[in-house]
């Protein structure tokens, strides 16, 4: 697969400027702050278009598109976040949109689908099987398969989010981004490297899905044999070549959390910050929360909250 350079992410923030919103840079207050151990400093994705920093990169993909391509609708397979950025970018040029969720997938995220006027199809265990049922759609159909996180224009819109956080922090010193397929860490990580190559990056997993993490440890693709975590956006089996290069390459370090972990995090954010994240969307402060990376109380840390949900409000 074609990597992705730094101009395909700054042309796809030119090209998506409008369609999407330029989501803030939040510094909680001391006390909280004391809290992480850090500067820390959160890039709230979860008040991105549709939820997610997945809107990017859905929206970079539908503008790059021929005119009579566009026209026949999109399709993909997601845990969820993904098929809400393609739902409402599909919302948004006027067409169709299908999209294959694996039956983890929550019913908030299908009843929110549905409201974009997406086809929703729920079928199979994990994000893989909901894959398969994808692709064979879009061959059968003539439509555009949107990848959540193995395609170029995927990547280069998600990587767009770095520019946004150099921009605001722009002496930032690490970065921790939740991993699931990779799409995110490797257009971030593209971003922040070709602009300041000494930006740590920590990616952070579920203890249940560690996809990454084993596969660049072994040097090669892995299929994980089993899915233990709940969080469906973070727990393809297998991730790509892509990814898994642009990983090895850029990316310092591969941490992991519990969905307990998640769990809490989520929670911090709402209690010490009134920020409501998904268990994914607070993977990332998790990792600093638990001290999975050793961080100066003084360092300037970013971490990605990119996704929305209740998981940390009071039942």
């Amino acid at each position: 697969m074609t990597d992705v350079t730094l101009a395909d992410i700054e042309a796809a923030a030119d090209r998506i400027r409008g369609a999407v919103r330029r989501t803030p840079l939040f510094r909680p207050d001391p006390v909280a702050g004391r809290q992480a151990g850090c500067a820390l400093h959160l890039k709230l994705e979860n008040l991105q278009l549709a939820g997610s920093f997945k809107a990017r990169g859905a929206a970079n993909t539908a503008l790059s598109l021929p005119p009579e391509e566009l026209r026949r609708g999109l399709v993909t397979a997601s845990g969820g976040n993904h098929g809400l950025g393609v739902a409402a970018a599909a919302k948004a040029a006027g067409i169709p949109a299908a999209i294959y969720l694996s039956s983890n997938a929550t019913p908030d995220k299908i009843s929110r689908l549905e409201s974009f006027g997406a086809e929703v199809i729920v079928e199979g265990e994990v994000w893989d099987d909901a894959n398969a049922l994808a692709l064979a759609r879009a061959e059968r159909d003539g439509r555009t398969y949107v990848h959540p996180f193995a395609q170029a224009s995927v990547i280069a819109g998600q990587g767009t989010v770095a520019l946004e956080l150099l921009e605001d922090l722009p002496d930032v010193e690490t970065v921790a981004i939740a991993i699931g397929g990779g799409g995110l860490i490797s257009g971030v990580a593209t971003a922040l490297k070709a602009r300041n190559p000494s930006i740590r990056i920590i990616g952070v997993e579920a203890e249940g899905a560690p996809t990454l993490k084993r596969s660049r440890d072994a040097g090669e693709l892995i299929t994980l044999e089993k899915i233990t975590t709940r969080v469906a956006t973070l727990a393809p089996r297998r991730s790509a070549q892509i990814n898994l290069d642009i990983v090895s390459r850029l990316v310092d370090d591969i941490v992991l959390v519990s969905d307990e972990e998640m769990i809490d995090a989520a929670r911090w954010l709402w209690s010490q910050c009134a920020i409501a994240a998904e268990m994914a969307g607070a993977a990332g402060l998790a990792a600093v929360l638990q001290r999975r990376f050793p961080c100066r109380a003084d360092e300037k840390v970013g971490v990605l909250v990119c996704g929305a949900g209740t998981d940390g409000m009071p039942r």
